[in-house]
């Protein structure tokens, strides 16, 4: 198993559904985990230790966790099957010890660590299989950039062709000019 923590919550642009990052520990590697708006908005209130006047569901299963005798002891996520990952929670007994492993939806299990900053696991086989490791820039700098080297080094170089699309665009764009100056006209009469 690889250690990991929660790196961030992402809102992806094209559906509008929520993702968390993980982060491996030691390496820049990310797993991306699809997730709900209520476990997203439920991990942010735990990250950012956010006050509520009232328990909210994860904060009752804590809470009955330990009424019953067991301390939550950390979460692994284990398997992939079908796009769907498949999480423990691992708990301990206060007065035998005993382990106790209890089935959930990655989503719960990380609300619940969020909110007592406790180890994540995830199996090696899945970080192997859907980790994403950042590229490198690829991209040199110039010789001849205007920045000076100390500066260069945190600055991001942008790739061209990510704005060709947005280039290709503005390149056939026509504005109508009687439209501007309608418009243009009417804002005065306003």
């Amino acid at each position: 198993m690889i250690e990991v923590m929660i790196d961030s919550i992402r809102v992806s642009l094209t559906n509008q559904q929520r993702i968390v990052v993980l982060k491996e520990l030691n390496r820049e590697r990310y797993l991306p985990i699809w997730i709900g708006p209520f476990e997203a908005e439920s991990i942010t209130i735990g990250l950012q230790e956010i006050e509520i006047s009232r328990p909210q569901t994860h904060d009752l299963l804590l809470n009955m966790i330990h009424e019953f005798g067991y301390e939550f002891e950390r979460i692994e996520i284990k398997f992939l099957r079908e796009d769907v990952y498949y999480a423990d929670l691992v708990l301990r007994q206060y007065e035998s010890g005993e382990s106790k492993r209890i089935d959930c939806r990655p989503s719960d299990a990380l609300a619940l660590v969020a909110r007592k900053n406790l180890p994540i696991f995830v199996a090696e086989d899945i970080m192997n299989a859907a980790g994403i490791v950042p590229e490198e820039n690829l991209q040199e700098p110039d010789d001849e950039s205007p920045v000076s080297p100390e500066v260069n080094d945190t600055v991001e170089h942008i790739d061209t062709r990510r704005l060709s699309v947005f280039e290709d665009f503005l390149e056939h764009l026509e504005l109508d000019e009687d439209d501007d100056q309608t418009s243009d006209d009417d804002s005065s009469k306003n």
